[in-house]
């Protein structure tokens, strides 16, 4: 059948892109005087995430369809180093949690509840108890099934005592982590080193500037342990860095901050970070708790040697509006950006529409429709013909479309001339039906 618009009448996206819009709903919700920083007002102002109380966010759609699509990307580097998806309870159970001496370390970041039974359980702010209990039930796990790479992408939970920020500091938040499984100490470092390849591939891809470092081990322990961090001026972290890429650390894993650094001698830059990433060796910390074992060439048991991995979803999605952006419209990494096109037909009443501009634009869509299906699902009309084609460019550039196909003043002649804004270079093109097509085979989603 023929492919339908999607209206941005009809997109539940209430967005209000004046400056200084959005304050006072985050206010309200976020609790007065709250410390506030770009990606939180772009994402509030566009209407991707709206502030429901201190640190929770309903995301809306165009919101929850960027963090879909950053899902993919990272499915796509899980699978090609291994991994497995799987989804685990957000209710675990306090007795694992007692038993790896967690429930008591993690203190009150743990949201804590009981059953009406009485039995203790918390909200997952990670999965590595839950994760190795698991395993260790396959009581017949054979080396030959190793190494066990598991993962997922799901809800936690952390009672931050300040939620600020928006997404890159609440209480409920999207994670994708990662549990592996493996023979020997030097199996397991492999997996490590593979999944860290990976998530440099993932922010590659994405266009994302960061820097992994090395650091603390902290409430989950092992023997290593590093972060990625996206450089930004409002991370919290500070990070001591070496120009030539030789040395990278996060300061609270030093006992002394070096002037230089300590492989070529020139001096550290510091900057400040936004975690987005984190990675650890444990060695047999949880397999020894949980007994998960897996049976050797000569039939022995032994402990699975563990590493788990981290990447905030949702704190990658807000980092990347945080510092791709400009000060009052958002950019996005193209593979993320919830729709490449927005489509602006003429103005109601303007000889353009008598001309039958929209019918053209339209007629456009419909040939792109048949050309690059998977784009037409990616595209927005513009249907507040009652505003002003500059208005409505102006609200498109904002809300950080790539790509603008307007039926402007050049939609009468003959052929139709399309006017096309791409956001990346600034560049206007004007542009035939055949030229808009053949400019748009050229994007991926």
């Amino acid at each position: 059948g023929k492919a339908k618009w999607l209206l941005l009448s009809q997109l539940f996206q209430p967005f209000n892109l004046q400056p200084g819009a959005g304050t006072a709903a985050a206010a309200a919700a976020g609790g007065v005087g709250e410390p506030s920083c770009r990606s939180q007002r772009l994402m509030v102002q566009g209407g991707l995430i709206h502030p429901a109380g201190p640190g929770c966010y309903p995301y809306l759609p165009p919101g929850l369809r960027a963090m879909e699509k950053l899902e993919r990307l990272m499915d796509e580097e899980m699978r090609a180093v291994g991994g497995q998806k799987l989804s685990m309870p957000s209710l675990c159970s306090a007795e694992l949690w007692r038993a790896s001496g967690r429930w008591e370390r993690m203190g009150p970041e743990l949201f804590r509840l009981e059953d009406r039974h009485g039995k203790e359980y918390c909200l997952g702010p990670t999965h590595e108890e839950a994760v190795t209990q698991l395993v260790a039930a396959h009581t017949h796990l054979s080396y030959k099934q190793l190494p066990l790479r598991l993962y997922q992408v799901t809800r936690k939970f952390r009672d931050e005592p300040k939620p600020r920020f928006g997404l890159l500091r609440s209480r409920e938040f999207y994670m994708k982590d990662m549990y592996s499984f493996d023979t020997s100490p030097e199996a397991a470092q492999h997996s490590y080193h593979l999944v860290c390849g990976a998530y440099c591939s993932l922010f590659q891809r994405l266009g994302l500037p960061f820097v992994k470092v090395s650091a603390a081990t902290g409430s989950i322990g092992g023997t290593m342990s590093h972060e990625f961090q996206v450089p930004a001026e409002i991370g919290e972290d500070r990070l001591l860095l070496c120009p030539h890429g030789h040395f990278a650390a996060n300061v609270e894993t030093l006992q002394e901050e070096p002037a230089s650094c300590p492989t070529c001698g020139t001096k550290l830059t510091q900057s400040r970070g936004i975690e987005v990433g984190h990675t650890f060796y444990l060695g047999t910390k949880y397999s020894s708790v949980s007994k998960a074992v897996f049976y050797s060439p000569e039939n022995k048991p032994q402990l699975a040697e563990m590493g788990c991995y981290g990447l905030g979803v949702s704190r990658i999605l807000a980092a990347a509006v945080e510092v791709l952006s400009v000060e009052d419209s958002i950019r996005w990494p193209s593979l993320i950006t919830p729709y490449q096109l927005c489509f602006i037909p003429p103005k109601k009443g303007s000889k353009e529409e008598e001309e039958e501009g929209a019918v053209l634009l339209e007629q456009l869509y419909d040939s792109l429709s048949q050309a690059l299906p998977h784009l037409a699902g990616d595209s927005v009309l513009d249907d507040r013909t009652q505003l002003t084609i500059g208005k409505r460019l102006k609200d498109a550039q904002k809300l950080g479309y790539p790509y603008v196909v307007i039926a402007g003043k050049k939609v009468c002649e003959d052929p139709p001339v399309f006017e096309v804004w791409q956001q990346k270079t600034g560049e206007v093109l004007f542009l035939t039906k055949e030229g808009v097509i053949e400019l748009l085979s050229k994007v991926q989603i």
